[in-house]
């Protein structure tokens, strides 16, 4: 049994599993996430201030049974299936590119190649959608980085640019957002390792300093020519709120910007379906639900457009049901993309969990 604990740094003893990854406020990783711990790298985390961090010892039960599917039920699901609407798809050789260029990015703010290193890399997300004319994404399948910082700006400027597409913003307008995503969080970078490394809650001074990385984030790129308005308002407001109640500046519905609205979504999406050191990822399922719920703080035409961007459960992945059976996906409904039509592997059932009656207490757990 795999169990997770948090251990204080002056507690940590040789051999240790660590749970988390350690990262200096570039984005660099320092000790990485499953890393076995030995004397060096404990000194080095009570240098560094790190007051504690998790652990995980034990190993998985291996009890998991695999569901057997027979070739007739393997005929029926590919005859029924419908693939997904395209998607962006990442070659290996352009999430390399993306993962060199965003730990660049984070590493060399002042540099003068800042720019061209931006517009590289949103020259590169732009062809993945243009090419394979992408009207939605997977979230799952976007990974370019282990390192959350780097993943995250990728994943949210990924998304914004899908989601942006579908709100019907312009060409131009798409790749814009897309620089105001991969540099979202380049704020980030001047708030102290101790605290963007801190397992447990912040303390109300903490957070008080994390709010300013957006604010950190606009000073850093003010500055740089190159970048218009919405950009920079992107960056500045992605945690803005249509009730006033955001930061760091708490301004009004009306002063936000619409990228700042576009980037605020992707980014909330991605920051609950990713473990970090202080909480446990939440479900594509749970987390598409408390988006939905957050009608005052989030734009109700933006929220649409995230809903008609993602693809949740994609065709051919194996799901559960809150009837107890394992599922195949065989068809996505944008419209309901909590609910895909599936095929029981159990009974050999079609459940349409979007427009069936009949399935209207089933869910996806």
């Amino acid at each position: 049994m795999i169990k997770r604990k948090y251990v204080r740094t002056r507690s940590l003893q040789n051999g240790m599993k660590i749970d988390q990854a350690i990262i200096d406020r570039m984005g660099r990783t320092l000790i990485a996430r499953g890393a076995i711990l030995d004397d060096y790298m404990i000194e080095a985390l009570m240098n560094r201030g790190v007051s504690g961090v998790y652990t995980v010892e034990g190993k998985e039960d291996g009890t998991t049974e695999k569901e057997n599917i027979s070739e007739k039920m393997i005929e029926k699901i590919e005859e029924l299936k419908v693939e997904d609407r395209a998607n962006v798809k990442l070659t290996e050789s352009v999430k390399k590119r993306v993962a060199t260029g965003i730990a660049y990015l984070y590493n060399n703010t002042e540099s003068d190649d800042f720019i061209d290193a931006t517009n590289n890399i949103a020259n590169d997300l732009m062809k993945a959608i243009t090419d394979n004319e992408s009207i939605a994404v997977d979230i799952s399948a976007l990974k370019v980085s282990d390192e959350y910082t780097f993943k995250h700006s990728v994943d949210v400027a990924t998304m914004a640019m899908i989601i942006g597409k579908q709100h019907g913003l312009t060409e131009k307008e798409v790749y814009e957002i897309g620089i105001a995503g991969l540099l979202h969080d380049i704020g980030k970078t001047k708030i102290p390792n101790e605290i963007l490394n801190k397992a447990g809650k912040l303390t109300d001074e903490e957070f008080l300093l994390m709010k300013q990385h957006a604010l950190f984030g606009y000073s850093i790129l003010k500055d740089k020519k190159e970048l218009s308005d919405p950009v920079l308002m992107g960056v500045l407001q992605h945690h803005e709120k249509l009730n006033g109640k955001g930061y760091p500046l708490g301004v009004p519905e009306e002063k936000i910007y619409e990228y700042a609205k576009i980037i605020s979504t992707a980014d909330i999406y991605d920051a609950l379906v990713t473990e970090r050191p202080y909480k446990k990822a939440f479900s594509p399922r749970a987390a598409v639900e408390m988006i939905m719920a957050m009608t005052d703080e989030l734009d109700i035409n933006v929220m649409r457009s995230f809903l008609d961007s993602i693809i949740l459960y994609p065709v051919g992945s194996t799901v559960q049901l809150s009837n107890g059976e394992n599922a195949k996906v065989i068809e996505n409904n944008p419209k309901y993309v909590l609910r895909p039509k599936v095929f029981g592997l159990k009974t050999g059932k079609v459940y349409d969990l979007g427009n069936d009656l009949k399935c209207a207490n089933i869910i996806i757990k």
